[in-house]
């Protein structure tokens, strides 16, 4: 009869010695991949809202009539009379960004026919966006329009629109082709200089 082979226990006690030197460097190692997973994700999530937000102001003021109002104090606020863009499903609305005071957040309001402050009768829609806002300017001359934000601890966002022309008739459309420089994908300019 054939004898079976076995393990033996010295065999046994180098293969446990081994794993416990192999298995604590790649735990440790999993661990490091995880938490880089989560920054990565976390700044993946964090651009693409940034973006969402951007590209929203960007539409607003392209798709707007041309009649832009900005004012600069204590709560700046740019305010567009009529813009196509909606996220509400409105087909024209009035839309205004507005910093307020608490933690310097820029919020957007969209709605038909109101005035800032606001009333308490006043039907709007108020979407939150940045926070803790440094800056926060727009700059209209002629048919140009530059927006230029700036959060606390990030890169400046700035983006610029050619072509923006005010319309007489509210009911015409604006057939003027809109000419826009677009410095990257977002439609912002991340770092670097200002305009």
């Amino acid at each position: 009869m054939g004898s079976k082979k076995a393990f033996t226990l010295i065999e046994v006690l180098i293969s446990i010695v081994l794993v416990g030197l192999i298995l604590p460097p790649l735990y440790k190692l999993i661990t490091l991949m995880y938490d880089s997973n989560s920054q990565i994700y976390t700044y993946v999530k964090k651009q693409s809202k940034e973006s969402k937000i951007i590209n929203i102001m960007y539409l607003d003021l392209l798709s707007s009539d041309g009649n832009i109002s900005i004012q600069k104090d204590d709560f700046s606020r740019v305010c567009i009379n009529s813009t196509n863009n909606s996220l509400y499903g409105h087909p024209k609305s009035k839309v205004c960004w507005v910093v307020i005071k608490e933690n310097n957040t820029l919020v957007r309001v969209e709605g038909k026919d109101y005035r800032l402050p606001l009333d308490l009768e006043d039907n709007v829609e108020v979407y939150n966006s940045f926070k803790n806002l440094e800056l926060f300017d727009v700059y209209k001359n002629k048919s140009d329009v530059l927006v230029v934000l700036k959060q606390r601890k990030q890169k400046p966002i700035a983006f610029n629109i050619y072509g923006i022309t005010a319309t007489k008739n509210k009911h015409r459309q604006n057939s003027k082709k809109h000419k826009v420089i677009k410095s990257d994908t977002n439609n912002s300019i991340k770092g670097g200089e200002l305009f």
